[in-house]
């Protein structure tokens, strides 16, 4: 985060503090044995002197480190509030209101007198030492840290120490005027009322605010096309310009840093590795990066799964630790970072990785796939079953791990805002997940392309390449189809198969895939083919038409639709027309089972 930023948010607590401890002290003044609102004024006092002194604010931290002293003294029931001892206190709190001001316009605000009086009237209420007045400014450093240790200590002083504290200042006759910053301020100084530049608005009016948005960025696009039907685009181009802004606006107000997130593990990963005996360090990179509080929101579950079974799975103990050369203590690293319109969030471990022939083992004994079609996949394919409902390495039930219970739900909040999550593990040396995901759920850039003379969206995220092969270049293989892209076998799949369906037994139908392939018969014929990548592997998906890129507003779809199969939400185009936007994770998994799998 900024610095200029931290600054504008403290300055935005603080000036709401003030004005909770001018309402506190009015209602103490009133009510000197009100307990709750001399500890709601120390929570707050110490809150302003601990944030002040994180931003290097010394003189607000020094002062309401005073106020926190006398009011300490008060809980304690040492110091009696008096009409005198309030007025005291009413002035200090507008001198620190005045130095919050001070750091807002970069302006000083003389307080060393301030603070000298505070000292002076917590030591005579304490009946510590007698007052003496003072001028020439503030004593010395020597002197102040001198009298706070004995102020600490709450010892008598002596006459002897206490003239050898004060020799270096002379008392002067009451009536001689003090130095010009121990000076009262004129009485007739005009008071102000100060505002935030910052204001709290409740998520759901942003919520409100971003569907408006989006419905007028939809309505741009109708009108902007129906321009481009009589030439007249020109005149919309400040139109799209303005409502683009407002909309990209919107959305950064809804941005908020992933520290946020990252620095709530800290206590989870403390909680899980103390319960597993473990010695763990947590590490965060990134912490600054900006993403859509929702997205955030979505997958902070998922974020939980991950680090307590990093601990748990990934990291070993002490003892196995040192076996294997390493420091007893494992490191965790959350790291952030920006990708264009995506954000990549990685959990890495520096553990004993995933043993593939475990997890293959125990796809066997729960019959997750046979032993003919694991021999097929790689290691990263077998790793992915670690995501199935139900799957656990563990051998022994935990109340951290091992009931099948977290890895699922991980990947379905993934897929719910339009990510991906990847696996790399090494056996021996660590695990890293990543994840990537949309900066914002609001807007999709999305590829558009028709099928059966229907308009479809498929996320941008998901699309790695378009190309146009001939029918001889692709071929039947099993169920399916399969073609070259990139010196790589991929499966191909016609979309119209599937959306030609019209009961669910129909997609169990065998060679169900091969049906508008083997339509064509022209060998030459040039067929249009979007590649996406899901779960790292690539598909080929056939469609009729091929549209344009664009940016979508997508929505989830509603009753009594909400479950379709193969479809994640719907637009709005410019012309009016309801667009469906597809679900590549729901089209792979149908694709990649049993019954169709060829590659």
């Amino acid at each position: 985060m900024k610095e200029e930023e931290l600054k504008q948010i403290f300055l935005a607590e603080a000036q709401d503090s003030f004005e909770e401890l001018n309402r506190l002290f009015t209602q103490l003044e009133k009510n000197h044995s009100d307990r709750e609102a001399i500890e709601a004024i120390f929570r707050i006092i110490h809150t302003i002197k601990g944030n002040a002194a994180a931003m290097g604010f010394e003189d607000v931290a020094s002062i309401g480190h005073l106020l926190e002293d006398i009011f300490s003294e008060i809980r304690k029931g040492k110091i009696i509030l008096t009409s005198m001892v309030f007025n005291d206190l009413f002035k200090a709190i507008d001198k620190l209101g005045e130095m919050i001001v001070g750091i807002k316009e970069d302006k000083k605000v003389p307080y060393k007198g301030l603070r000298a009086k505070l000292k002076v009237i917590l030591r005579n209420l304490k009946g510590e030492i007698e007052f003496e007045a003072t001028q020439g400014g503030e004593s010395s450093e020597e002197k102040d840290q001198a009298l706070d240790e004995i102020l600490s200590q709450k010892k008598e002083i002596s006459e002897e120490h206490k003239e050898e504290i004060l020799a270096s200042e002379q008392p002067v006759p009451i009536g001689v005027p003090l130095a010009e910053e121990f000076k009262e301020e004129s009485s007739d100084k005009k008071s102000k009322i100060t505002f935030s530049d910052f204001v709290q608005v409740p998520v759901s009016k942003l919520d409100t605010l971003l569907n408006l948005v989006g419905e007028l960025a939809i309505e741009k696009d109708r009108i902007i096309a129906q321009g481009a039907s009589i030439g007249a685009t020109n005149e919309y181009t400040r139109l799209y310009r303005i409502t683009s802004d407002l909309q990209y606006s919107v959305m950064g107000v809804r941005l908020v840093q992933v520290g946020a997130l990252f620095h709530k593990f800290h206590r989870i990963v403390r909680d899980v590795a103390t319960l597993e005996g473990k010695k763990v360090n947590l590490q965060l990179e990134g912490t600054e990066i900006e993403i859509d509080r929702n997205v955030l929101q979505i997958i902070s579950d998922s974020m939980i799964h991950l680090v307590r079974n990093a601990v748990s799975h990934g990291i070993e103990s002490p003892e196995e630790r040192i076996k294997k050369g390493k420091n007893t203590e494992g490191t965790i690293l959350l790291r952030a970072s920006s990708d264009k319109e995506y954000v990549i969030i990685e959990v890495i471990d520096d553990g004993n990785g995933v043993n593939v022939e475990k997890v293959r083992k125990k796809v066997l004994e729960k019959g997750l796939a046979t032993h003919d079609a694991l021999s097929t996949l790689s290691d990263d394919d077998i790793v992915k079953f670690i995501f199935e409902p139900g799957f656990s390495s563990v051998d022994n039930v935990t109340s951290v791990s091992g009931r099948g219970v977290g890895m699922d739900v991980v990947k379905k909040a993934v897929d719910a805002v339009g990510g991906k999550i990847n696996t790399k593990t090494e056996l021996g040396k660590g695990t890293t997940f990543s994840l990537s995901l949309p900066s914002s759920m609001a807007v999709k850039s999305a590829l558009l392309f028709v099928i059966n003379e229907t308009e479809y969206a498929i996320p941008l995220s998901f699309t790695e390449a378009v190309i146009s092969v001939k029918k001889s270049e692709i071929h039947k293989v099993g169920n399916g189809l399969v073609t070259s892209h990139l010196e790589e076998t991929i499966s191909v799949m016609f979309l119209r198969d599937i959306f030609e369906c019209k009961e669910p037994d129909d997609l169990t139908a065998p060679h169900l895939l091969h049906r508008s392939f083997d339509e064509i018969d022209d060998h030459e014929s040039k067929i249009n083919i979007v590649v996406v990548s899901v779960d790292n592997r690539m598909i080929g998906f056939v469609v009729d038409r091929l549209l344009q890129q664009k940016e979508i507003i997508e929505k989830p779809l509603g009753k009594p639709v909400e479950n379709a199969r193969f479809i994640s939400g719907a637009t709005i185009l410019g012309n009016g027309n309801v667009c469906l936007v597809l679900d590549a994770n729901d089209i792979s998994e149908f694709l990649f089972k049993p019954v169709f799998a060829t590659v």
